[in-house]
């Protein structure tokens, strides 16, 4: 309790895990966090999308009682947010992974274990008390992708992720200008197996293992569909954070035709620059169902550990629940695009341009 307390005091406000999270790392890591891929125009676009949303909010509307919370495979979690899949955890913090897991357990919302972080699968999910999901990126064969299946399953992991937008592994530039090499870029035999991965793979794994599939970096609407009409349970819309092609749109650009070419069939996942709780309740008034957050939580996790994260979790839920009373609505499933109007990005968008107050935290 005495560690919640001083985290409580040191991190009022989002913003301030930004300087705290810097200065434990080191600069290829912290670089690494923080980067895309090129120009970075992907990850621009990314926050460009949310900045373009306003409010149009309702008043004189009984509001004194809010309930954030959602459903997720028949769960209820307390935020409709999940812990994206990040490689390298261990990385930002020596407990990785498992800090991962404990955290959204402790907290009440569902996390996505990537393949390609410390401690593995099993030894994650042996520290999870919620829902749980692990991310796989192709590096086998049938059989090899069938093992880690098998494996998730057994684990007790409640649906199973494929990575599809990475056939080919970006220039990430901020990377390469700090000479930081990341080890699977130098297994090409690996990487082949990922670029050749395709639909009926998809269709395959559907029919072979009873565990809900869902595919993340799905950016269109024709693939959105695809992915329903094989029976997918959820739809990830990911561009990967502006980390794999560049010049990409941002994803809450193409949330509405994929909302529209799902017509239900499919829940739908969305992540890509969101920070802030009005984010997220941007993203479930535009027809998403649960919105990831990926460098948001590794801040927390570099400056803190597992309290960090839950302490973003804390402060991410007080900003949501501050956004649904303010424009009218009580619930997640009142909201609706109605709530909402184009509009023009007031500060110019940027992978931190949802903190413009970051630079505060530097002088204390």
């Amino acid at each position: 309790m005495a560690e919640a307390d001083e985290l409580a005091q040191r991190f009022q406000a989002l913003h301030e895990f930004l300087p705290a999270a810097e200065a434990a790392l080191s600069r290829e890591i912290w670089g690494y966090l923080i980067g895309g891929t090129e120009t970075e125009t992907t990850v621009a676009r990314n926050r460009a999308a949310l900045d373009a949303l306003a409010f149009r909010p309702r008043v004189l509307r009984d509001v004194s009682r809010i309930d954030a919370s959602a459903r997720f495979l028949g769960k209820s979690i307390r935020l409709p947010v999940a812990l994206a899949p990040i490689g390298s955890l261990e990385s930002f913090h020596p407990d990785a992974g498992a800090a991962v897991a404990r955290a959204a357990g402790a907290f009440g919302v569902p996390f996505c274990l990537s393949s390609v972080t410390q401690p593995g699968l099993e030894a994650a999910a042996a520290v999870a008390s919620g829902p749980r999901v692990y991310q796989l990126y192709v590096r086998g064969d049938g059989a090899w992708v069938d093992e880690h299946l098998r494996r998730a399953i057994a684990a007790g992991y409640d649906a199973f992720c494929l990575t599809v937008d990475t056939a080919q592994y970006s220039r990430r530039e901020r990377d390469i200008a700090n000479r930081f090499d990341k080890p699977w870029r130098r297994n090409p035999q690996g990487l082949a197996f990922q670029a050749a991965l395709n639909w009926h793979d998809v269709a395959r794994l559907r029919d072979r293992h009873a565990i809900p599939l869902m595919l993340k970096g799905i950016a269109t609407a024709e693939d959105a569909a695809r992915a329903a009409e094989l029976g997918v349970a959820f739809v990830y819309v990911s561009n990967h954070g502006g980390r794999q092609l560049d010049h990409g749109l941002g994803t809450m650009t193409v949330l509405p035709e994929i909302v529209a070419a799902l017509r239900g069939r499919a829940r739908i996942v969305i992540d890509g620059g969101f920070c802030r709780g009005t984010d997220i309740v941007k993203a479930i008034a535009l027809g998403a169902d649960l919105v990831g957050i990926g460098r948001l939580f590794c801040y927390g996790l570099a400056a803190a550990g597992a309290p960090g994260i839950l302490r973003v979790l804390e402060l991410l839920e007080e900003e949501v629940r501050i956004a649904l009373g303010l424009l009218g609505v009580t619930r997640l499933d009142q909201l609706h695009p109605g709530l909402l109007a184009a509009t023009q990005p007031v500060i110019a968008p940027h992978v931190h341009s949802a903190f413009p107050l970051r630079e505060f935290g530097r002088d204390r």
